[in-house]
């Protein structure tokens, strides 16, 4: 998007609404941390508390939920200039009344799945994935028709992230994140906030 058509929009919505989206599992909770670490305001409310698999919290914003139940919206206003964590099922329910800088993360559909297991059995659950082919296949459409969803509206500026990069080189992706939305956030403090310990469901 040129800057003329950014600050056009700008005018119109207001800051844009940070939004990092992905699969489950797939990182978004670690570019939630790095973005707070980094300066930038969250729209959290703590519902869901911190556990082994995410030590610093989730990011959770409950009525990010009602996204799909056609209710009141307005509260997406006070999310302007701030990082709301909304799951790649539920991006596209949002409204074109605001401009979005969209935060994707990507990582690989074994290591999703795995660490999806991985957390229900942390939590006493049964395995949820029993044909990771179907559900692997299942992801993929879904995830190609979310990118084409953002690539089609105007309201949506998105950022394509990988988990393993970010791992690899926090300081470079970090930098990444930074020149994209604009803000002059703490690099350095970002690249602190991963933790290479987290991934612990690598593909072979």
């Amino acid at each position: 998007m040129g800057l003329l058509n950014r600050l056009s929009r700008r005018v119109r919505y207001g800051r844009p609404i940070v939004v990092v989206s992905g699969l489950p599992r797939s990182g978004t909770s670690m570019a939630m941390k790095m973005l707070e670490a980094g300066g930038l305001p969250l729209l959290t409310d703590g519902a869901e508390p911190s556990d082994i698999s995410n030590p610093g919290g989730s990011y959770e914003f409950e009525l990010v939920k009602q996204l799909d139940k056609n209710g009141d919206l307005t509260w997406l206003r006070s999310a302007r200039g701030k990082g709301l964590k909304v799951s790649s099922w539920l991006v596209t329910r949002l409204p074109e009344s605001h401009d979005y800088r969209v935060i994707f993360l990507q990582r690989d559909l074994d290591e999703v799945m795995a660490s999806q297991n991985a957390v229900q059995l942390q939590r006493g659950e049964p395995r949820g994935i029993e044909d990771p082919d179907s559900m692997r296949l299942i992801y993929s459409r879904h995830l190609d028709q979310v990118r084409r969803f953002l690539d089609e509206r105007s309201c949506f500026t998105t950022l394509t992230v990988n988990y393993a990069e970010v791992v690899e080189r926090p300081v470079a992706e970090a930098k990444r994140l930074a020149g994209f939305l604009h803000r002059s956030l703490d690099v350095e403090s970002m690249a602190a906030a991963v933790d290479p310990a987290l991934y612990r469901n690598r593909s072979a």
